[in-house]
């Protein structure tokens, strides 16, 4: 049976795994997570070691990445994983976390790739949306850009794990793509940075973590969408489409600079929690 030792945080020496979850410091999922990422244990075996003793080391360890969290570290940059469309992804402080809502992005570029097709993912981060796009469809040519190096690093480790095929090119938007010659896309992906300036969300919980750059344009939120529309034509076949995350409160401003550029069926989707959350359009097709 398990201990019944009585913990507290920081946690003492020599308990057993069961006392350590029941008097671990955070909500009972943090603990799991925590627990098993330094214990080396799946969610199973926390129930079937649980009258294991935690080591001295294994001990100081628990301690720093409690501390760690109750600091406010987001989990996954703990752990250095967050899954995303059923995959495991590497992550750092150099990417933003894949979110749950950013897979309705992966969805509609899924439901509009036709087979073969290409497929262009805008500031990958950690690549989330190329690779699942790319694991879900093999026959698909995904590339994926971002102008960070750290985050290529990481982008490239999950396509290795998950999707091999992805090509990855470092540039700043279109910069890379506009030098090498006008190649065309049958759909262009983007979850770009779209938090306005001094918005009050950038300094409460995981925001504060993450890369500033890769959540803000540090102007009116609208900058980099408006970068992507304006190019997105000259790197679309005719008849592709281009899909966007963007903001809860952005989706008229985005379908207006789609309309403005000559895109048809403009619309917007909403995420599961009923936000507007991603926009696109399509090319007029050739004739």
């Amino acid at each position: 049976m398990a201990s019944a030792v009585t913990a507290s945080f920081p946690f003492a020496a020599a308990l057993d795994v069961a006392t350590l979850l029941r008097q671990a410091p955070l909500e009972a999922l943090e603990n799991r997570i925590l627990v098993s990422h330094v214990l080396g244990l799946s969610r199973i075996q926390l129930i079937t070691q649980s009258e294991r003793i935690v080591s001295a080391a294994e001990t100081a360890r628990l301690n720093d990445v409690f501390q760690q969290r109750l600091d406010g570290e987001p989990i996954a940059y703990i752990v250095g994983e967050r899954e995303f469309f059923g995959l495991p992804l590497q992550v750092s402080p150099a990417v933003l976390i894949p979110r749950p809502e950013t897979e309705l992005l992966v969805e509609l570029a899924l439901e509009r790739l036709p087979p073969g097709a290409s497929l262009l993912d805008m500031g990958t981060g950690s690549g989330a949306i190329a690779v699942a796009i790319a694991h879900q469809r093999p026959d698909a040519a995904v590339t994926a850009l971002d102008v960070s190096d750290a985050a290529l690093q990481i982008a490239r480790a999950n396509a290795l794990r998950h999707a091999p095929g992805v090509s990855f090119l470092r540039s700043d938007w279109y910069a890379a793509l506009n030098d090498a010659g006008h190649q065309r896309f049958a759909v262009i992906a983007s979850n770009p940075p779209y938090i306005v300036a001094g918005d009050r969300h950038l300094a409460e919980g995981d925001l504060r973590f993450e890369p500033v750059d890769a959540l803000t344009d540090h102007d009116d939120g609208l900058s980099a969408l408006r970068i992507i529309i304006a190019g997105a034509a000259d790197h679309l076949l005719p008849g592709g489409w281009l899909l966007l995350e963007h903001g809860y409160d952005q989706a008229a401003a985005v379908r207006a600079l789609l309309d403005a550029h000559g895109f048809d069926a403009v619309q917007s989707w909403r995420d599961l929690a009923s936000i507007e959350r991603a926009s696109g359009g399509h090319l007029k097709s050739a004739g």
